[in-house]
């Protein structure tokens, strides 16, 4: 078949014939060893040293959500990158932002965006953001081989919500298992201290504006407490990605726009190291 194919310049006929609208479906028939979660690791003892990366964010407010994350990637306890993207659009009205072993999770978010778009040709329309939530969780679920020697991807997804109006937001385990979070959330190393700071600046009213304030605040007290998550870098101008998604879709913030947010907190900090205080009542 495959020299006839390279004669002839078409492809097989099975290729051809309309089937599942899901991709990973689709090469699970044709090319298993291509997903992932299939792929044989070779023998090893002990724990495989491979760059991983922390932490991400999201939160809502009225009209969306804001997904961001650090820039740093570390190899146990040496800084593997330092200006490692971990924000990925999904699709139009969706993104996710990744934690856990980089090279893996960065092939898994492009499998995912392939997932996404070719159910959307097969179709003729979007999935809707649960169904894009559910399709995330079975991949993560089909790499829980690897996840259990080491190579573990735990991504966060949000998005904007076309039928209800509002911004959502998806947490995941290694074993593929959902959750929706309302109004933020975190995941990765730095998640427990971001979460701490989200949790006493956040508001229901929260403008736009607010909103990439209060993220860039939470990786700021990430990064104070745990060594795997890189804060900004003004020297080198290494800033968090930030991304927006809203009814007129995705928007990564640029990085004027990144710079100017991490600045402003940056000069607040050099008055007031540990942050913006909460009310006790």
């Amino acid at each position: 078949m495959e020299a006839n194919t390279r004669s002839t310049g078409r492809l097989p006929a099975a290729f051809l014939t309309p089937g599942s609208s899901s991709f990973m479906d689709f090469l699970g028939v044709h090319q298993p060893e291509l997903l992932p979660g299939k792929r044989q690791l070779p023998p090893t003892q002990g724990v495989i040293e491979a760059p991983h990366g922390t932490t991400i964010v999201a939160v809502t407010f009225p009209g969306g959500v804001v997904l961001a994350g650090d820039r740093r990637a570390t190899m146990g306890n040496v800084i593997a990158q330092r200006d490692i993207e971990k924000v990925f659009p999904a699709d139009e009205y969706s993104a996710v932002g990744i934690a856990g072993t980089a090279g893996l999770a960065v092939e898994m978010v492009k499998l995912f965006q392939l997932e996404l778009e070719h159910f959307e040709k097969v179709e003729g329309a979007q999935l809707s953001l649960e169904g894009k939530a559910n399709r995330l969780s079975t991949m993560i679920r089909s790499n829980l081989g690897m996840a259990m020697q080491g190579l573990a991807v735990v991504p966060l997804f949000a998005g904007y919500d076309v039928d209800r109006g509002k911004g959502r937001i998806f947490s995941y385990d290694v074993t593929g298992g959902r959750s929706e979070e309302h109004n933020f959330s975190a995941t990765g190393s730095g998640s427990i201290f971001a979460r701490g700071a989200m949790k006493k600046l956040f508001r229901d009213d929260l403008t736009e504006e607010q909103a990439t304030t209060l993220v860039v605040q939470a990786l700021y007290d990430a990064a104070d407490d745990d060594s795997a998550t890189g804060g900004p870098d003004v020297a080198r101008r290494i800033y968090p990605i930030i991304t927006v998604i809203t009814e007129d879709g995705f928007r990564r913030l640029t990085d004027d726009e990144s710079s100017e947010l991490a600045r402003a907190v940056l000069a607040r900090r050099l008055e007031e190291p540990d942050g913006p205080r909460a009310a006790l009542l």
